[in-house]
């Protein structure tokens, strides 16, 4: 039997020194979040590695991370109408925005052009986000017939953002620009897209000189402190909300399908 190919990887990584550049690269697809770049990022981000002061998560193309990959959610399913798969694939989003920001590195976003929904919650899950002055966040969820439920994003977002702030975003699913996004603490740091780069570098640098065990125990403080506002984290349920709205959605569709009862 001839053995099947294996399947092209979606998430590129190098550790240089002290610093570990992950680098989302399937420009294709607007870099798309599947459920085989989530396993790609878990690898990477699950086992810390004491040596590692910094990881710095970058896209490759023209745009940070585009979403979802709504074929792929589709296709579940049709495989699973009940939404198991939605809720393995959830399951993982969480992982993985958790394992960024659990991580005893810092983590630092570099974000250019649009990061939409996954994409968004990717990079707000970084301790450390500098955009270019082309980046431009955007929740269209409630125009997909989604709720904004992935990897944790909106309680990170209304602690980061604030309510009023965060409800109007949502709500109305406007474009958020690089500008605002500093404004709103979305993005810390704001350049053109030839100095971002250098930007990441200018904060990578100095983290890199501490010692492991100070960074371990000040991340963890202030991880403590960020959680110690919430009462709860409804995002443990983010997978169950997002797999029983598309669930739903889907068989409305299938009995619209078929046609009135005989």
């Amino acid at each position: 039997m001839v053995p099947e190919p294996a399947p092209a990887r979606t998430v590129r990584s190098e550790l240089r020194g002290a610093v570990l550049h992950v680098e989302l690269d399937s420009p294709g697809t607007g870099n798309a979040v599947t459920s085989a770049m989530l396993d790609e990022l878990l690898a990477l981000l699950a086992v810390p590695d004491p040596a590692v002061r910094v990881i710095v998560l970058s896209a490759a193309g023209r745009d940070f991370c585009l979403g979802g990959d709504r074929d792929e959610l589709l296709a579940g399913l049709d495989e699973d109408p009940t939404g198991g798969r939605i809720r393995a694939y959830g399951d993982k989003a969480r992982r993985v925005c958790d394992a960024l920001v659990n991580s005893p590195a810092v983590t630092i976003a570099r974000v250019q052009g649009r990061a939409t929904g996954a994409g968004f919650a990717l990079a707000l899950a970084c301790d450390l986000r500098a955009g270019a002055d082309n980046a431009v966040f955007r929740l269209p969820e409630l125009a997909l017939g989604l709720p904004v439920a992935w990897g944790g994003l909106l309680p990170r977002l209304l602690h980061e953002v604030g309510a009023a702030r965060v409800r109007e975003i949502i709500l109305t699913g406007r474009p958020v620009g690089a500008v605002e996004a500093r404004e709103l603490a979305i993005l810390q740091r704001v350049v053109p897209e030839q100095e971002l780069d250098e930007a990441v570098a200018e904060w990578a640098r100095p983290i890199t000189r501490r010692s492991e065990a100070a960074l371990r125990v000040t991340k963890t403080l202030l991880a403590s402190h960020a959680s110690a506002t919430r009462l709860a984290d409804a995002a443990v349920l983010d997978s169950e909300l997002m797999a029983s709205v598309l669930a739903a959605a889907h068989y409305t569709r299938s009995l619209a399908d078929r046609g009135p009862a005989s």
